[in-house]
């Protein structure tokens, strides 16, 4: 940046300042934006977070909804339903795999066609999640036993594509409907 004082008149206050450096800064950081911008809006996620939070006790009110809560570990899947007794579905991994699954050491991935289709029953066949969007996910991942980050994307994009489209992340211990491991 450069600016040019004075062309020969002792008070002459005439300064030329050269704005060219200015236009160029400004292009680079207007193409940033733009490209920043559109990245954002691909790649963006739509959650809540859902559950119950630690810090308060559970209170059970008189109109509240049945929430469906979905549990992601290394080894199984879990669906369950709050306030009611129908126990909860156990999907375990199975020896096929798709292309676009890769699987774990044994061979194994989560069978997401059943997932898949529980979601479906769910919103069909129950009264409680015709109308309803609503949906809560977690994943369990311990050290000896990670989840996959794609797994997790993966039950997301199954439970949006079944019609749940306010899928709501949260740990394990916030949930509604936590399973029971029997």
């Amino acid at each position: 940046m450069g600016a040019a004082i004075g062309a020969g008149d002792k008070k002459s206050v005439n300064i030329e300042l050269n704005i060219v450096p200015f236009i160029d800064l400004m292009s680079c950081l207007t193409a940033f934006l733009l490209v920043t911008a559109a990245w954002v809006n691909i790649a963006s996620l739509n959650i809540r977070p859902k559950g119950i939070s630690r810090e308060q006790t559970p209170k059970m009110e008189e109109n509240e909804d049945v929430i469906c809560s979905v549990l992601v570990s290394s080894e199984v899947i879990w669906i369950g339903l709050s306030r009611v007794d129908d126990g909860f579905t156990k999907i375990e991994k199975t020896k096929t795999c798709k292309n676009e699954d890769k699987p774990d050491a044994l061979g194994r991935c989560h069978d997401w066609d059943r997932f898949r289709d529980e979601l479906k029953k769910l919103k069909t066949e129950r009264t409680f999640f015709k109308d309803r969007e609503d949906i809560e996910l977690a994943a369990e991942s311990t050290p000896a036993a990670p989840v996959k980050y794609q797994d997790i994307i993966f039950a997301m994009d199954i439970a949006v594509q079944t019609g749940f489209e306010d899928v709501g992340l949260t740990d394990p211990a916030g949930l509604s409907a936590p399973p029971s491991r029997q």
